[in-house]
């Protein structure tokens, strides 16, 4: 029995996924409890998209792919917030359209300029290809992330529960505000090798959202979500061995299975009380 726990971490290529897994889902984990709590859990699925122009540019010029996918996804959270403050569509709204419009050109480029620059790597990642350059790239921006957010996590529980509160105690609200979309844009940027852009969204979102349904108190709902998604990390990589199937799908497979799980014992709750 033990010896098929963990035969699958017996092999190099399993262990440096199981690694990577767990140095992207951590960070990503804690900041899926704000964006949760913001009620901004579409703009990381529109930052995830958007940096797909930043990227192909980038390797089009010669550059870090990592520097072109910061970009593109800074560039797609403050022109939806410039729409949504200076036009009367609503924020969702603009932040669709320049989500599409992003991600479209990203597309055509691709399409374009046809080189060594791989779709289904950016889009679905290559977590089991996932070399020591991805890690050295990954680790220091997850780690980044995860500091500030221990750090300053009461500063952005007060931004997300009464901004206008936040701003009467002296906080610098803006900044607050740009360094979370920053972070977002990080994440992602993180992500691009092991999940891909597509899955990224699924671990800024489902962890918050699974640990939301648990606990009120945002404290143990940072500590659940970090639980759960590293859980689903190790659990998601082990599986994908047995069932031959690709890891950073697996595991979005098992954080949905959790979310309905909460969602079940939520309802069953609810419905004695």
């Amino acid at each position: 029995m033990i010896e098929t726990l963990i035969l699958p971490f017996s092999f190099p290529v399993m262990r440096e996924a199981v690694l990577i897994a767990l140095i992207v889902a951590l960070p990503a984990a804690l900041l899926s409890c704000f964006l949760v709590l913001k009620g901004w859990a579409l703009i990381g699925d529109g930052i995830s998209h958007a940096v797909l122009p930043g990227i192909v540019l980038a390797h089009l010029a010669g550059l870090p792919l990592l520097l072109g996918a910061f970009a593109a996804g800074m560039v797609c959270a403050l022109a939806s917030g410039w729409l949504d403050a200076n036009s009367r569509i609503k924020p969702d709204t603009a932040l669709g359209v320049v989500m599409a419009g992003m991600f479209a050109l990203g597309l055509v480029l691709i399409l374009a300029f046809p080189g060594r620059l791989h779709l289904s790597h950016i889009l679905f990642g290559n977590i089991l290809g996932v070399t020591p350059d991805d890690l050295a790239q990954a680790l220091p921006i997850a780690g980044a992330v995860l500091v500030v957010l221990l750090v300053k996590w009461r500063d952005f529980a007060l931004l997300a529960f009464d901004p206008v509160q936040a701003r009467a105690a002296g906080l610098r609200v803006d900044w607050l505000h740009y360094g979370m979309l920053a972070m977002i844009a990080a994440m992602v940027v993180a992500m691009l090798s092991s999940v891909g852009i597509i899955l990224a969204v699924g671990l800024l979102i489902a962890p918050g959202a699974i640990a939301f349904l648990l606990t009120r108190r945002l404290p143990v709902m940072l500590a659940l979500a970090a639980g759960v998604a590293g859980l689903a990390s190790l659990g998601g990589v082990w599986a994908s061995f047995w069932l031959d199937s690709a890891p950073a799908p697996t595991i979005i497979v098992i954080l949905t299975g959790a979310f309905v799980l909460a969602f079940l014992w939520r309802q069953i709750g609810t419905a004695r009380a």
